[in-house]
């Protein structure tokens, strides 16, 4: 590690760098952290966290509560994690506006107590192929940085021990643990305040020195003080990503640009702050980590907030060039301007920020008996999902129901049994019965978890940013926060809208096969039978509009929403379902067998609520097509069911080039979608660097609802972005 630092120090050879200079000393950094990872633990397929490579001991021992040797619980957490931060690495980039980066969390520190572990689920999870339960899973809430903005550490630290006081609780440990934690923030502050001024003294370049001794006055003050400034707000910002991400890698920030906003026009009322200094804030931000934000929107009367810090922060995310994680939020009134501006950086970039469509969003969640100024209210804050932020636990985007395997499940029970009449309308009815299981298990998970979360991973870090945990003493898992709305996102749904159309078609109308035969050819795996998968394989199928898949997936999607949304938990729990895989396709795929659309064995299955690749013949206006098919089949409840475009430069700009992306945004948000993730890359460009991925080390694109450098993804992850551009959808 003190070698990259002593790289970085050859940025000071300029004598007065910019601030371009410095964010493209930022990137340049970015590109080498980067491969030192892949070096050290080869590809990783998720998004590109900001943690900083580190190959020396760190001297730190956890200390147990338990038999097993693991630590759990809020006083043992907090105790563990404060120690932790004691001896945490300390990191400052000379070229940063701000101090800290993040390298690993705590080393056996939560998790579950091998006594509540959900072992009485397993063999349903292991039957329907269950492999993101949701239990035990950790940080997928959103926070009210506002809290931390307006106390500062010492006030969240005051915060606790005043309402210890008040409450006077039997058993302290919630408390005890949060004061332990946020006292571990401080000296973990104080050690890079030391370290700043340590590296000034060594610092020849004035302009560098002083941007040290900038650092270290600042953060002087954040030890206990609230931030004050923009630049003391993003630092503030900086160290909460940081430490969120090192208790079970949380990603969610909050609405950045009104977040900052205050700060912003608060500095420029004191004196001139030019627009390139505060680029250079936010790109240091950036820099720190890929935390989820968004910008833009609607404020709770419908008015738009976009500001000129909301094209500031655009602006940042388009000179860094790095993985960013930053969503503009559609609606109707959407200052214009703001939308031109991102697509036009997609174009000039390859990808850039994505688009949460507030129309579906907002709309739906407000089904759910909440106040459409509330629901405005929710941030695009995750790889898919929206949260209110720090007045709800939504446990977003950690569960994940396969929707193929209960289908195989269903075809099966009708091709065994010979009491069951071999028609459409019984496999429909085995799906429902099986679907239902599987989705009964989630909502069994869920209770599970609500009981013992709390009492084995508490949220040590996002209680202090959400309202209630610290005034009641309860984690916001067990009653903490006001609002309880977990999700549960469905997968595959293409893949088994497309196989219920060939059954339809080549099966029951066409009679081109009997059930038993393509029984015998999905256990084969198509062997020796190439003509009769691509026979099934090519029907009208999903996506291409007006189509029996079209009218299947819709009805799959109905029958999903209904059993997700339709009763509660056992416990009283409300679910609300969305469509999203992440990149769970390939896993999932791995444990399900050849299917009737023509899907070979243990091939990934379909993603999000996408048709498949290749779905319209000729390509011939996929895009508006896709988006309307996704847009279809949206469950309609607030939680996501995103729409992946990929485009290919030149295919782009036939197409009518931004102004026609522009209208598909619009018209996505105005059919009632939820997301939108684009990607304008050359299909030259993607298969040269799936060739070689070392020929473009800095080429990011939108893998799903997250950013990635492709060239830190798996061979397999990679094909499927490859996949999605060479087809012609």
């Amino acid at each position: 590690m003190r070698e990259i630092e002593s790289r970085e120090m050859t940025a000071s050879d300029k004598l007065e760098p910019s601030y371009q200079q410095r964010v493209e000393s930022l990137r340049k950094t970015k590109r080498e952290h980067t491969q030192i990872k892949l070096k050290q633990r080869g590809y990783f397929d998720i998004d590109d966290h900001g943690y900083i490579p580190w190959s020396e001991p760190i001297p730190f021992e956890t200390k147990s509560n338990h038999p097993s040797g693991g630590c759990y619980g809020a006083r043992c957490i907090g105790e563990n994690f404060r120690a932790w931060l004691e001896v945490h690495p300390v990191y400052i980039h000379p070229m940063s506006a701000l101090a800290g980066a993040w390298v690993t969390g705590p080393p056996g520190v939560g998790g579950w107590k091998p006594e509540d572990r959900p072992t009485h689920l397993q063999a349903l999870h292991q039957k329907y192929n269950i492999l993101y339960t949701g239990i035990g899973a950790m940080n997928h809430l959103g926070p009210d940085m506002r809290i931390g903005l307006e106390l500062g550490w010492g006030g969240l630290l005051s915060k606790i021990r005043r309402y210890r006081k008040w409450n006077r609780p039997t058993d302290t440990s919630f408390y005890d643990g949060e004061e332990a934690f946020v006292l571990g923030m401080q000296t973990w502050i104080q050690r890079h305040v030391t370290h700043a001024e340590e590296m000034a003294l060594m610092e020849s370049n004035p302009v560098i020195r002083d941007n040290l001794l900038a650092i270290r006055e600042m953060n002087d003050w954040l030890v206990q003080g609230p931030p004050r400034t923009l630049r003391e707000a993003c630092q503030f910002l900086a160290w909460f990503q940081s430490v969120d991400r090192m208790w079970a890698a949380g990603g969610a920030l909050s609405q950045l640009d009104e977040l900052l906003r205050p700060y912003y026009e608060a500095d420029k009322a004191a004196g001139p702050i030019e627009d390139e200094e505060v680029i250079w804030y936010i790109a240091s931000l950036l820099f720190n980590d890929t935390h989820y934000s968004q910008i833009g929107g609607p404020a709770p009367d419908g008015r738009d907030v976009t500001s000129h810090l909301s094209f500031l922060i655009l602006e940042a995310v388009h000179r860094l060039k790095i993985p960013a994680n930053i969503a503009v939020r559609v609606h109707d009134g959407l200052d214009p301007n703001l939308l031109r501006k991102s697509v036009e950086y997609l174009f000039a970039d390859g990808t850039g920020v994505c688009y949460s469509c507030s129309t579906g969003l907002d709309e739906g969640y407000a089904k759910n008996g909440i106040p459409i100024q509330l629901a405005r209210q929710r941030a695009k804050v995750g790889c898919n999902w929206t949260a209110l932020p720090g007045i709800e636990y939504c446990l977003q985007d950690v569960t994940r129901l396969c929707l193929v395997t209960p289908f195989l499940h269903a075809f099966n029970d009708v091709t065994s049994d010979r009491a069951i009449p071999r028609t459409i309308e019984s496999l429909w009815e085995r799906y429902c019965h099986h679907l239902g299981v599987s989705v009964d298990t989630i909502k069994q998970g869920f209770d599970w978890h609500m009981v013992h979360q709390a009492e084995n991973s508490p949220e040590i870090v996002l209680n202090l940013f959400c309202h209630g945990p610290i005034e009641r003493g309860l984690d916001v898992a067990a009653g903490g926060v006001d609002i309880y709305n977990l999700t549960c996102d469905g997968v595959g749904l293409a893949t088994v809208a497309d196989s219920l159309a060939a059954i339809e078609q080549r099966v029951v109308r066409e009679k081109r096969l009997t059930w038993e035969e393509l029984a015998e050819y999905l256990a084969t795996d198509f062997r020796d039978a190439e003509h009769v998968r691509l026979m099934l394989k090519n029907i009208p199928r999903f996506g291409t509009g007006g189509s029996r898949a079209d009218w299947w997936a819709k009805r799959v999607s109905d029958l999903f929403t209904h059993l997700v949304r339709g009763t509660p938990t056992p416990d009283g729990f409300n679910v609300i379902p969305g469509l999203f895989s992440h990149g769970i396709v390939a896993q999932l795929g791995q444990n399900v067998g050849a299917t009737p659309n023509g899907r070979h064995a243990h091939a990934p299955i379909s993603h999000s609520a996408n048709p498949d690749p290749g779905f319209m013949p000729g390509g011939g206006a996929a895009p508006t097509a896709k988006a309307s098919s996704v847009a279809a089949v949206q469950p309609g409840w607030g939680n996501s069911a995103p729409l992946q475009l990929d485009f290919d430069t030149h295919l782009a700009e036939e197409q009518g080039g931004i102004e026609a992306i522009e209208s598909l945004i619009r018209t996505h948000n105005a059919q009632g979608g939820t997301l939108i993730n684009i990607n304008v890359i050359s299909k030259e460009q993607i298969l040269e660097a799936h060739a070689d991925p070392g020929r473009y080390p800095d080429l990011v694109v939108r893998v799903t609802g997250y950013s990635a450098y492709f060239a830190t993804l798996s061979p397999k992850y990679r094909q499927q972005i490859v996949d999605r551009i060479l087809s012609k959808p």
